[in-house]
């Protein structure tokens, strides 16, 4: 208890997320993308059961029991209603299977680069003793060229081709990039004043403070050069400390480093000396 309130798991505090969303947008299609710590069952049942569903997409773990539909009930049949039928392989074991079907195909990957994958799909009934079951459709990515590990995906919405659950799944990068940089540029999550209301006020500041800071390099073509690299590191466009790094050497150009007026010899740093300390302070996290 903390505040004289429950404590809520992060899959119950995204169902009063979702909740909310769907009222105010009812008739607009919702598709969650998530991570694997809300791969809940209690959260995909109550997600698959809305008048109208949110579709959600998530990873599935490799050893996930996985069955075929309940089968029908034939007339007159005693007891409770079946919610699974017959157990079907694992995907650990489809993976290692020859007679798995793959297809191979073209994928934009993480960090905007294209790979060629290979997908297999299928639908099932994720279920486990006292949850809800989850009719879904599962995904596994793998790569030829084993530069990742072979990972499950899976998604609410049965329509849904592998190729889209897959590009759907990899918009997170974005996101994740997005909040990751704004945690080590901008203290985002950091600030010292750690009641609701300070942080109502400064976490919507911070995020419009990277937006604006993206939009102001891409407003400036001469900018998309010059950014630092590496020997060991190639990178064909800024990133987000690059373009923190220009606007800050354009603010403070701006300045030129103003003395006091009560100094009466002034004399202003050497153009050189501007350049370098300013390369070296606008890098500072």
């Amino acid at each position: 208890m903390r505040r004289g309130r429950r404590h809520k798991p992060l899959p119950e505090r995204a169902r009063g997320l979702l909740g909310q969303l769907r009222r105010w947008l009812p008739a607009r299609a919702l598709i969650v993308v998530a991570d694997s710590s809300y791969a809940a069952l209690e959260l995909l049942a109550w997600c698959a059961r809305q008048a109208r569903p949110v579709t959600v997409i998530t990873r599935l773990r490799l050893d996930a029991a996985l069955y075929r539909p309940a089968p029908a009930r034939r007339p007159g049949q005693n007891g409770r209603p079946r919610l699974k039928g017959k157990r079907l392989p694992s995907l650990a074991r489809r993976l290692a299977h020859a007679r798995t079907r793959w297809q191979t195909c073209r994928l934009s990957w993480y960090g905007g680069e294209v790979r060629r994958l290979q997908l297999a799909t299928g639908t099932a009934v994720w279920y486990r003793g006292g949850k809800p079951p989850v009719t879904l459709r599962w995904v596994l990515v793998r790569d030829p060229k084993q530069r990742f590990e072979p990972q499950a995906l899976l998604s609410t919405d049965l329509t849904l081709s592998a190729r889209q659950i897959v590009l759907y799944f990899v918009r997170r990068w974005s996101m994740e990039t997005t909040f990751q940089e704004a945690r080590l540029y901008l203290g985002l999550e950091g600030q010292r004043q750690w009641n609701d209301l300070a942080a109502a006020r400064t976490t919507p500041v911070r995020l419009g403070l990277f937006s604006l800071v993206a939009l102001i390099v891409q407003r400036q073509p001469g900018w998309q050069g010059a950014f630092r690299r590496s020997a060991w590191y190639e990178k064909p466009r800024p990133t987000f400390s690059d373009a923190l790094a220009q606007v800050r050497r354009a603010l403070w150009r701006q300045l030129g480093f103003w003395l006091s007026e009560a100094v009466v010899d002034k004399q202003k740093p050497t153009p050189v000396l501007f350049e370098h300390c300013a390369e070296l302070l606008a890098y500072v996290t």
